[in-house]
């Protein structure tokens, strides 16, 4: 790739709407259900902030500086581990090989991505990003993958290993900038624009079909809520609000995208955005429904994430279908380029 200064778009934290580690985790995986493996555990984000211009090296990187939260620390760690620990941390190991592949490629992008932005980030004492999933992308250490692989360590390590090593080398791009590779557990059945979810428009982050998220575990949900518990949560961001009539009148008909993302809805006397109330009642999607039922909200999602970017169980059904990394990133990363570094 060549020398050029980038406007880095980062995924900061600044994203407030989006909770970053979901309270509920998916099932354990398929190949050991003794073993723990969550999916979605990180939502990239993004933030319309542009920060400080800064030029790319001359040369690829070998490692990454990594704040570890735990201990305070920078650990200088080889583009090759980080990138399996956070495709590790981001993707159950019993997916198959070719999604694998793609959440490598996104993973590895991501981080070049934010390296590109980390100029004027005082709170990283000169770290490249942190392994704080609340606001940077999820990472497991060897440790970390012993502990939880336990006995299928060997065999799910050289699962990934050898998914990582096919494609370490790569990474999308968009007019020669590494692109803002957002990605999460599965969609409504059709991913969203990241101008629905964020507000700025991304040439490559589009809609696209992922019809087989909808028989993806957990794909619908419901949760319960008083009218007292319900009426604090809203009124923690708009005290104003007037919620003197009867509870079952508070919410009103949403605005909603093709995709299934709440846009607005009338409150009362307010109004909402559907990342607003995902956000304040810790919904797994901002794709939901609100119905009031035997004296309680009742809030119905659909998916798990942001739902803009990769689908990671629309990656791996694709892959079942014999689709290629390639094809994977092609479908869900739309006009963005796969290159070598």
């Amino acid at each position: 790739m060549t020398k050029r200064l980038l406007h880095a778009l980062v995924f900061s934290g600044a994203l407030t709407l989006l909770p970053v580690v979901p309270a509920v985790f998916l099932p354990r995986q398929e190949a050991n259900p003794a073993v723990e493996n969550r999916i979605g555990a990180t939502e990239t984000t993004v933030s319309t902030e542009v920060r400080e211009i800064v030029e790319k090296p001359d040369a690829a990187r070998t490692c990454y500086r990594v704040y570890r939260c735990a201990t305070g620390e920078i650990e200088e760690i080889p583009v090759r581990e980080y990138v399996l620990g956070a495709v590790a941390a981001e993707m159950p190991v019993s997916f198959e090989p070719e999604a694998l592949k793609a959440q490598a490629v996104a993973a590895h992008t991501y981080a070049e991505r934010q390296c590109l932005a980390a100029a004027g980030r005082e709170e990283l004492q000169g770290a490249d990003f942190s392994d704080d999933p609340a606001k940077f992308q999820a990472f497991l250490t060897e440790d970390e993958l012993r502990e939880r692989w336990g006995t299928h360590y060997d065999c799910y390590r050289e699962k990934l290993s050898t998914a990582v090593d096919e494609v370490v080398e790569e990474l999308l791009t968009y007019e020669d900038e590494p692109i803002i590779a957002a990605f999460h557990a599965m969609s409504t059945g059709r991913t969203e624009s990241a101008a629905n979810v964020w507000g700025s428009e991304v040439a490559y982050l589009q809609p696209a079909d992922s019809p087989a998220d909808e028989n993806a575990p957990q794909y619908e949900e419901q949760v319960r809520f008083s009218p007292d518990k319900t009426g604090d949560l809203l009124r923690s961001t708009h005290p104003a609000l007037d919620l003197s009539g009867e509870p079952s009148g508070w919410f009103g008909v949403p605005s909603c995208s093709d995709s299934g993302t709440v846009l607005s809805i009338p409150v009362a006397d307010g109004l909402f955005t559907g990342q607003e109330l995902r956000s304040l009642f810790d919904l797994r999607s901002a794709a939901f429904t609100v119905t009031f039922e035997d004296g309680a909200f009742v809030f119905t999602t659909h998916g798990f994430g942001h739902d803009v970017g990769m689908s990671q169980y629309g990656a791996n059904a694709m892959a079942l279908e014999g689709k290629s990394y390639r094809e994977i990133l092609a479908h869900y990363y739309t006009g963005a380029e796969l290159v070598e570094e």
